[in-house]
C-alpha cells in the first residue's frame, strides 16, 4: 500500500508540476498575494476572485517553483473553486496538518465539514512530512492563499 500511495504521489506531482492547473493571472481577482519560500527560493502570487457570499468563483495562480510547490498549487486551485473562504481555510489547517503530521487545529468551524474528498485528493502530498524541507514547498500556495483571503499582499514561509 506505501509504495502505491509512493508512485501515486510521483505521479500526480509530475503530472502537475509539468502541466499545471489554474496557471494564470485572474484580471478580476478579488484577492491576491505574492508567497515566497526563501529556503528554496519558490515564488509565486495566488489570486481569488470571490463573490459576496464569501465563495470562491475562481482560483489561480502564476509563478516559479519546484515540482512539488506547482503541484500543490495546481491541485489547490482545482480543489478551491466553489468553497466557501472559511472551507479554503480549514482545508489549508487540515492539509498543512496531515503535511507536518500535527494534529489539525480548526479555528474556522465545524470539523465535520464535508471536505474529506478534498482530502483524499490532496492525500498524495502527505509524503511531504518524511521531508521536512519539502513542506514548506507543499505549504506555500496554501499559505499565501490564507493571507490573499485575510487582505495580506504577501506572506514568506519564514513569516
Amino acid at each position: 500500500m506505501l509504495d502505491d500511495l509512493r508512485d501515486l504521489y510521483q505521479e500526480v506531482i509530475l503530472d502537475h508540476g509539468k502541466r499545471p492547473r489554474n496557471f494564470r493571472q485572474i484580471d478580476n481577482a478579488s484577492h491576491h498575494a505574492h508567497g515566497h519560500n526563501p529556503l528554496c527560493g519558490d515564488q509565486l502570487v495566488v489570486y481569488l476572485a470571490v463573490d459576496e457570499a464569501g465563495v470562491v468563483q475562481d482560483v489561480s495562480f502564476i509563478g516559479k517553483g519546484c515540482a512539488i510547490s506547482t503541484a500543490s498549487a495546481s491541485l489547490m486551485t482545482e480543489i478551491l473553486k466553489g468553497k466557501t473562504e472559511v472551507q479554503a481555510k480549514q482545508l489549508f489547517e487540515r492539509f498543512h496538518a496531515m503535511c507536518t503530521g500535527a494534529e489539525a487545529q480548526s479555528t474556522n468551524g465545524p470539523t465535520d465539514d464535508g471536505l474529506e474528498e478534498d482530502m483524499e485528493r490532496l492525500e498524495v502530498l502527505s509524503g511531504v512530512r518524511e521531508f521536512p524541507s519539502r513542506v514548506k514547498c507543499a505549504t506555500l500556495a496554501w499559505h499565501t492563499m490564507t493571507a490573499a483571503i485575510d487582505g495580506k499582499d504577501q506572506i514568506s514561509t519564514e513569516d
